[in-house]
């Protein structure tokens, strides 16, 4: 769907100069000025810190409305997503605007199953990182380092699908669960084309260690999880996919440094924050009442992590299903930790509690992900990395969506400079 333009337009007086432009309308009725030509006109630049209320492009992919708490993708509730829809289904409407029909997914699955497996040269070049290296950072090297395997392939294309995007969506779990392994000093295992994508991961990571019935139990909700992140429309990542993408870099460049932007704990790093949180307020006793006192204290510097969200002005909506996500995991697997206990009683204050409450300060998803992936025993410094697998297929969406934009040009923000005006030179055997 297109944008449109309102009958009506919008007139900016600057001094002795004015500015008429349109006013865009998009197909849920959000509402833009039209300001490229602004600076052109009137020698004015607009100034958002942030980009908190700058457009940057027009997109068909994911529309959100943070005081209504809604976020459809393609125009499909997210909610009717997670409930019906596995992550690959999800994946391929993210990026080709439709749900597959039965033809289309089995095509889909074949070229899957194809590209499921790490060769010999990535296995090696996994196993020569330090052990210690998080595994945020092995990811978006590895990621990056694909171009040299496949630099002359990336015109292929796939009924329209591009094939770098399948390799993508297919490789990245298995550098994640290879790199868990090989730090662990177990070997690389061969995955299973018989398992669906979250049970595959999980039987890479933890191979026959892992109890089939409960691996299937931890995959059914790591579906759902990653649904919940696989788009949020112009976040920090996917703007940093898109404006390196705009230098036409390769995709592997640009997903290489969206997991970059992801890593950081105010994106996608803030599920690991939470257990970090967690495991405090454990080691320091678990006064849940105290902890509350010190984060309504504005002059302690203790914050409680994954509440509240700066889009969502009410309950974040991946929170809901991240919830009951949560809810029933701790029923099924019979998880007794005691970070997931605190996590419980941290929400129970939150949600009625009239500090946070009217505050907007819900549990966000981040909050319900962390407490998640504890509870089926993930590693915390794995958080992220099951983030970026999620919002692989968001990224991806938004990279061919950009590459085809007629709009497209180059990433090149404005400033307002701010440091010393002109001066002469000084030769350095003249300065005091």
């Amino acid at each position: 769907m297109s944008l449109e333009l309102q009958k009506d337009n919008a007139t900016v007086t600057i001094g002795d100069k004015t500015f008429t432009t349109d006013v865009l309308v998009g197909t849920e009725n959000e509402m833009a000025l039209d300001l490229q030509a602004l600076r052109k006109n009137t020698g004015v630049i607009g100034l958002d810190p942030g980009f908190g209320n700058t457009g940057s492009c027009k997109s068909a992919i994911t529309f959100l409305d943070g005081e209504k708490g809604l976020i459809r993708h393609r125009g499909y509730e997210l909610q009717e997503l997670a409930d019906n829809c596995n992550f690959l289904e999800v994946a391929y409407l993210l990026v080709l605007g439709e749900l597959p029909t039965p033809h289309q997914y089995r095509q889909f699955m074949e070229k899957v199953k194809e590209n499921n497996f790490l060769g010999p040269s990535l296995q090696e070049l996994l196993n020569h990182y330090p052990s210690n290296s998080h595994p945020m950072a092995v990811l978006a090297s590895v990621v990056l380092s694909l171009t040299g395997f496949y630099a002359d392939l990336g015109k292929e294309k796939f009924y329209e699908l591009d094939m770098d995007v399948v390799r993508l969506l297919v490789k990245t779990p298995l550098i994640a669960a290879h790199n868990y392994r090989r730090k662990r000093g177990m070997k690389y295992i061969i995955p299973d084309n018989s398992l669906g994508y979250a049970e595959n991961f999980l039987y890479c990571m933890f191979g026959r260690s892992l109890d089939p019935q409960r691996r299937k139990i931890m995959a059914d909700a790591m579906e759902k999880l990653l649904i919940i992140h696989a788009d949020h429309e112009q976040n920090c990542s996917t703007s940093t996919v898109r404006m390196i993408s705009s230098s036409n870099a390769n995709v592997y460049a640009a997903i290489g440094g969206g997991i970059g932007a992801l890593w950081g704990p105010l994106h996608g790093g803030a599920n690991e924050a939470v257990i970090n949180m967690l495991e405090y307020i454990n080691m320091t006793g678990g006064n849940i009442d105290a902890v509350i006192k010190r984060a309504k204290d504005k002059d302690d510097e203790f914050r409680l992590m994954g509440f509240g969200h700066r889009v969502y002005k009410t309950y974040d909506p991946r929170a809901h299903i991240a919830k009951a996500v949560v809810d029933d995991l701790l029923e099924k697997l019979g998880v007794e930790e005691p970070l997931v206990d605190i996590a419980m009683k941290l929400e129970q204050v939150a949600i009625h509690d009239d500090y946070f409450v009217s505050r907007n300060l819900y549990p966000n998803v981040d909050f319900y992900t962390g407490t998640a992936y504890k509870a089926m025993g993930i590693p915390k410094e794995m958080f992220t990395v099951l983030f970026a697998m999620g919002r692989m297929a968001g990224w991806l969406a938004h990279l061919i969506e950009f590459r085809n934009d007629e709009d497209r040009r180059i990433s090149r923000p404005r400033q307002v400079y701010t440091g010393a005006p002109h001066r002469s030179f000084v030769p350095m055997d003249q300065r005091d």
